[in-house]
């Protein structure tokens, strides 16, 4: 039921791999998915990791046999952003559409099809009942769903990501994963579309200290994301993207080191949510 609220819930916040482990219960253990629903009941859905399947799930029992219509946002198409599009319960209805969205890095429907062609699945994407919309967006383009605007800009990451930003009203949601630090030009890029966000998350992949033997892999720490909520104005900082060998004790006490540089921090986890 739409109301005059924009929300938003984390599916899946693992990056990398999935880690199905017990000492991960608390964060979860899902790849990257997160969505945003309008005030006018729109479902923004970004990324279409792991996560993404339990998402699918919900969106068709809220719908009770009506027609689903959901836009998928894209940050990037590395296996962990894309690895539960084919268990997305929606996309095998006649009576549902859904419209994907990418940056111009590269043919967005022949990636998502080849994904799901022998001999990796045995449905192939080209052939599913729901109906498919492709949307290819330049860098700094905007879009208008149900209320809101969504703005892309590009990320630093091997092969290319796209972030977003989402106005809705006076509430912004910025989503940011996927970026290393160190690029001048798409860092201020990044601190311009953070400017004043109501929830930035944000790649923190990797400690101060990991990092020093991860550069050039296209994550960023805890640290760098912390003094972008700062100079940006935020007003919430997420820590997102966790490393596949970050346990739950591990996550805490990186939430706890992040809440020392920027009070207002939290590591995302599966089911949190917010409203704006």
């Amino acid at each position: 039921m739409p109301d005059a609220q924009m929300h938003v819930r984390f599916w899946g916040v693992r990056g990398s791999t999935p880690t199905p482990l017990a000492e991960n219960l608390k964060f979860g253990g899902n790849t990257s998915c997160v969505e945003v629903c309008t005030p006018s009941g729109d479902c923004l859905i970004f990324d279409a990791g792991s996560g993404i399947r339990a998402l699918g799930n919900r969106l068709l029992q809220d719908a009770a046999g009506e027609p689903i219509q959901a836009n998928i946002f894209l940050t990037h198409f590395h296996w962990d952003h894309i690895q539960g599009l084919p268990f997305f319960a929606p996309i095998y209805g006649a009576k549902n559409e859904i419209t994907f969205h990418g940056g111009r890095t590269r043919s967005l429907q022949e990636t998502l099809e080849g994904q799901m062609a022998q001999p990796y699945f045995p449905v192939d994407f080209a052939q599913v009942a729901a109906k498919r919309n492709f949307r290819e967006m330049e860098s700094d383009a905007v879009l208008e769903i149900g209320g809101a605007s969504i703005r892309t800009f590009s990320l630093n990451h091997p092969q290319g990501a796209t972030g977003y930003r989402v106005e809705c009203g006076k509430s912004v949601v910025v989503y940011a994963t996927d970026f290393e630090h160190g690029n001048a030009e798409l860092d201020a890029l990044m601190l311009e579309h953070a400017q004043d966000a109501d929830i930035l998350i944000c790649d923190t992949q990797y400690t101060p200290k990991e990092y020093d033997t991860h550069r050039n892999w296209g994550h960023s720490t805890w640290l760098h994301a912390a003094a972008v909520a700062q100079k940006a104005g935020a007003k919430q900082l997420v820590l997102f993207h966790h490393d596949p060998t970050h346990d739950d004790h591990t996550m805490a006490r990186i939430q706890t080191e992040a809440r020392g540089e920027f009070r207002n921090t939290a590591a995302a986890w599966e089911g949190l949510t917010a409203s704006l």
